[in-house]
């Protein structure tokens, strides 16, 4: 069927509910305020003998997803949240003229209520019998015939179909829920507490990204939606919360891919005391709850991979990793030797790169797609890592941290920089790489200063991608499969 025809069948097809619509209209009133149900289809599954011991009448609420006629009955599956249940029309129980409505002007996608009673079909399904109904929304227009009728696209631009049809996708979405609800426990139980922090910003900072901008008329101020609530979190360390968390959502103005959207959910917090071994022992011990509970055997699968987290995350220095993939110690090495190197792996440098800039590219491309099991990847150069503290071995390297699951990043954790100083110095390199037309370098914050020059006990952070961890423990290879609404391109 052509695009043209396929719209004129939609177009007679609504035009035939809509039809429909104006005879429940002659009935009564249309779209009800509410509907008292007695019980939900899994809670008639769990109470049944109970049920039709008494022949109780029970009230149940869904929506229609087939239509079964056989002369004088009808059969209709009816879906309520996780569930559902069989209802029996009879045109013995309905009435002659009823039963002819029923039959005639309820279409698959509409949501009705019914009263009967509780049995069990000669092919032991549990039915309700329905002695009355109500129509409490109706499906004007048709849902897709199947749920493989929809593409990938129209399941991400129109997630109710999606969630409709596919009950997995329900599913997967209540997962997301019980993983996120896991996360917060597990800092609640780690004795965080729990903060939120500004989503308008007067600036933006905590990463390296390319920010939303808005305006607030009442204030006559430019304001940015945060990249990240690093710097108003380690704020609240300077003012003596000891262990900070926040389920935060960020907005990077950068491109979209599998594993990057947006708009997305991050988790971050902060520990005074602490530093990034520490804060590596706690992430590791995070995620391996998560996998006592959504995997199995502390394995979880993943596409075509078995990824095992009994013996916790392998450790590979930055600089390593780097060495094993090329054969080159890229140690103390030049700018224009990291560049021919780059450009030898058909890497792109722009004139902005600095050298360790150019090292990130090298391993983003070379290095990471490899990491399949779970690899902390540690100690970063400087110039990657501008809120992090200086290596305590190797002045040129920061005490950072990623997590690589399934080959892309989950997490970044540093020893933050408290030196307020460095921090300025930190700052003020940042700046003149934006001069230079880096257009994710970081800003100077003032005021984030201020606060560091009051003083800052020894830090660790931690930041955890909760979308990307979703697509780890569903084995989901999009970053659009695991958030209900993702950023689309107009239809048109």
């Amino acid at each position: 069927m052509t695009g043209n025809e396929n719209e004129k069948q939609q177009h007679r097809l609504v035009q035939e509910r809509l039809n429909k619509l104006e005879a429940f209209a002659e009935r009564g009133p249309l779209y009800p305020h509410d509907y008292d149900r007695t019980h939900t289809s899994a809670e008639l599954h769990a109470q049944e003998a109970e049920l039709t011991a008494g022949e109780t009448v029970v009230r149940i609420a869904g929506r229609i997803m087939a239509k079964r006629k056989a002369g004088k009955t009808i059969f209709l599956p009816l879906y309520d949240g996780p569930g559902k249940i069989q209802i029996y029309a009879k045109r013995d129980d309905l009435g002659e003229e009823d039963f002819a409505f029923f039959k005639k002007n309820l279409d698959v996608g509409d949501i009705i209520g019914v009263e009967g009673t509780l049995f069990r079909t000669r092919t032991e399904e549990l039915t309700v019998l329905v002695s009355g109904w109500t129509l409490l929304a109706k499906s004007v227009r048709p849902l897709p015939e199947k749920f493989h009728d929809m593409s990938l696209e129209l399941k991400s631009r129109k997630r109710y179909l999606d969630l409709i049809m596919n009950l997995e996708t329900r599913e997967r979405f209540r997962k997301r829920s019980a993983i996120l609800e896991e996360v917060r426990r597990f800092l609640i139980d780690e004795e965080f507490l729990e903060v939120e922090t500004p989503v308008l910003q007067p600036l933006y900072g905590g990463a390296t990204a390319r920010p939303f901008k808005t305006h607030h008329n009442a204030l006559d101020q430019t304001l940015y939606m945060r990249i990240a609530d690093e710097l108003y979190l380690k704020r609240l360390i300077v003012g003596g919360f000891e262990k900070v968390f926040e389920f935060c959502k960020d907005f990077r103005n950068e491109g979209m891919d599998r594993t990057h959207n947006p708009e997305f959910t991050m988790m971050e917090c902060y520990a005074a005391y602490w530093d990034y071994e520490q804060v590596m022992d706690l992430f590791e011990r995070m995620v391996l709850r998560l996998v006592d509970r959504f995997g199995e055997d502390g394995k979880i699968t993943y596409g075509d991979h078995v990824i095992d987290f009994s013996d916790g995350f392998r450790r590979l220095p930055f600089l390593d990793g780097l060495r094993e993939k090329t054969g080159v110690d890229f140690n103390g090495i030049g700018r224009e030797a990291a560049k021919a190197e780059a450009e030898k792996h058909g890497i792109s440098v722009s004139p902005s790169m600095g050298v360790d800039k150019i090292l990130d590219e090298l391993f983003s491309e070379l290095v990471e797609p490899d990491l399949i099991q779970p690899t902390f990847v540690t100690n970063h150069p400087k110039e990657l890592s501008p809120l992090a503290k200086e290596h305590r071995d190797d002045p040129a390297l920061v005490e950072r941290f990623e997590a690589f699951v399934a080959g892309f990043e989950i997490c970044n954790a540093f020893s933050e920089l408290n030196d307020p100083f460095e921090q300025r110095k930190r700052f003020e390199a940042q700046m003149d790489l934006k001069a230079k037309g880096d257009e994710e370098a970081q800003v100077l914050d003032e005021d984030y200063l201020e606060a560091l020059e009051t003083g800052m006990p020894p830090t660790g952070g931690l930041g955890v991608g909760l979308d990307r961890i979703v697509m780890l423990m569903t084995d989901c290879h999009s970053i659009r499969d695991v958030v209900l609404f993702p950023a689309m391109r107009p239809e048109d």
